[in-house]
């Protein structure tokens, strides 16, 4: 029994340890970012301030939202610069267990996966936020001054990276589903995920018709970028399949 119990302790050990060096990573670069934390909510509030009407501002209905508003920005930023050391612990953890074959694809999805988060939250920021935000400014109704919350704008901006982060990896999911085996490159299921694309943009977007499509329109076109990778990736499998 205690032979048994011996690996799944060394398991749990290994793990322990993975997780304290990613959370010493982030505090790391954290403790630098919070003498910066005004100046990196400043930036993340552009695009909603650029857009308000002359002479308004954001307010803070909580008694320590100045404070802790900041403090959470600065913490993201924190966590996605230490994502690669992250992942790579992550990755380190799991690589005993895996095969040849695995290994080869774990690394380059961990990268794309990384470099597809951030185009994610960049086309956000940079794309949608302007649209969206000057689209809100312009329907104001008379009488009506837009004064946003700093932490609810903090919590909708989140929502909103977390949302095209995530969509920004459709690329991957289809490829890794397809060397695996799950599924097959189909391309007649492009009406299907067309409509999928506009579903999963009305639940995850607020409820206008501009934000969604500009969720469902990139969903929709990463997914063919996700075919037409995969078109390759389906021969390597093929050839380990046979060897095999």
């Amino acid at each position: 029994m205690q032979e048994d119990l011996q690996p799944l302790i060394e398991h749990l050990i290994e793990l322990r340890a993975r997780i304290v060096r990613i959370a010493i990573g982030v505090l790391v670069a954290f403790l630098p970012l919070y003498f910066y934390r005004s100046e990196l909510f400043h930036l993340v509030a552009l695009p909603l301030m650029r857009s308000m009407p002359s002479g308004s501002q954001m307010i803070a209905t909580d008694v320590t939202g100045t404070f802790f508003v900041p403090m959470k920005v600065a913490g993201m930023a924190a966590f996605l610069i230490t994502l690669p050391h992250t992942l790579y612990q992550a990755w380190a953890f799991i690589a005993p267990g895996l095969y040849k074959h695995e290994k080869q694809l774990i690394l380059p999805v961990i990268v794309s996966s990384i470099v597809l988060f951030v185009l994610g939250m960049c086309f956000a920021y940079f794309l949608v936020f302007p649209v969206v935000f000057g689209f809100m400014a312009a329907n104001t109704p008379t009488g009506v001054a837009m004064m946003t919350d700093i932490e609810k704008y903090l919590s909708f901006i989140m929502g909103m990276f977390l949302a095209f982060g995530v969509t920004f990896e459709t690329p991957v999911v289809v490829v890794v589903l397809v060397r695996m085996g799950v599924v097959s490159v189909a391309k007649e299921a492009r009406p299907y995920v067309i409509v999928g694309s506009f579903v999963i943009a009305a639940v995850v977007t607020p409820p206008d018709v501009l934000s969604q499509t500009m969720l469902a329109v990139p969903l929709w076109l990463l997914y063919e970028l996700g075919v037409f990778v995969s078109s390759w990736a389906v021969k390597p499998r093929e050839k380990v399949t046979e060897t095999v």
